[in-house]
């Protein structure tokens, strides 16, 4: 089986890798064009292709879908399947209709649930207790195709995007071997999904990074994890913004009103959420500073309750 990989970051280098690592035919690899980042502004190849060249594959980075040369480039492939993990680009109905076996994608939600761009960073952000990656056959509609497999992994109650992330790209590496392996020996299923029960997981932006003290303590610890490692939630202490990393549940109750200081010490900063409910800040940021504890924060910083 002849596999063409398109994908662009970290999340679709650990399907790309673990493609190569079960012996499959790469007969090139699909990425987006380099970027330039840093204060220099240099360009920096993405790690899709990054791995692709380590290994010796051929890279191709179109800069346009619709102008035929992806078409041609894909013709000269000759690819049986096109196997696509986070490429960030929609592929134009002739490219999914080229290959025998279609076009197999790799998403970090369970399907129908989180249709879009950014499906695990919404499941934290919602609180969600269950998620997964499904496996599913690309059609014209966005993450609407037919479902090959899913699998299923718990979220951790103060587990980051980013550490679900790490997990959510070997889950859904091995479910790409999987599926491949089933298409190729014609034993793949093919589940149409209920479109009636689709979500979505639009893009974050920096709107969503302000705590708003009168939700509930869960809610905005899903909100500092959600919102990790990017736009990063935030809060204003004595008229200065601080990002937020981490938090911790408490058991006490207070009158004050929602984002009221409750208190100050060695465990945290405590504040004022819903119901008279608490929470205790453990890890932020100050503008131009490191990372650090609250305790350590607060060595430097006394905050005065009243």
């Amino acid at each position: 089986m002849r596999v063409v990989f398109m994908g662009t970051p970290d999340f679709a280098a650990a399907s790309l890798q673990k493609l190569i690592d079960s012996g499959f035919e790469i007969a090139g690899v699909f990425t987006q064009p380099d970027r330039p980042k840093g204060r220099g502004m240099e360009l920096v190849y993405p790690p899709v292709k990054e791995l692709a060249l380590r290994f010796g594959l051929p890279v191709f980075q179109p800069e346009k879908l619709r102008d035929g040369t992806a078409l041609e480039l894909l013709r000269q492939l000759k690819p049986d399947v096109l196997a696509v993990v986070a490429y960030g680009r929609i592929l134009p109905d002739e490219i999914l209709a080229l290959p025998r076996y279609g076009a197999v994608n790799v998403h970090g939600s369970l399907l129908p649930k989180y249709r879009g761009s950014a499906p695990i960073q919404w499941a934290v952000l919602n609180g969600d207790k269950i998620t997964g990656v499904s496996t599913m056959y690309l059609a014209h509609e966005m993450d609407s195709g037919d479902i090959i497999y899913t699998a299923e992994t718990e979220i951790g109650e103060f587990e980051t995007s980013g550490e679900l992330f790490d997990r959510l790209k070997d889950l859904g590496a091995g479910l790409l071997v999987k599926t491949l392996e089933d298409i190729r020996a014609g034993t793949a299923p093919r589940t149409p999904q209920d479109h009636s029960r689709a979500t979505y997981a639009p893009p974050l932006d920096k709107s969503l990074c302000p705590i708003h003290w009168n939700q509930s303590p869960r809610q905005i610890v899903k909100q500092i994890a959600g919102l990790q490692p990017w736009p990063v939630a935030t809060m204003e202490l004595e008229g200065t913004v601080y990002r937020v990393f981490a938090a911790a549940y408490t058991q006490n109750r207070t009158e004050k009103a929602p984002g009221s200081l409750v208190s100050a010490g060695k465990e945290g900063i405590e504040l004022a959420c819903a119901n008279g409910e608490t929470l205790r800040i453990t890890q932020l940021q100050a503008p131009g500073k490191k990372r650090m504890s609250a305790a350590d924060f607060l060595r430097g910083h006394p905050l005065k309750v009243e």
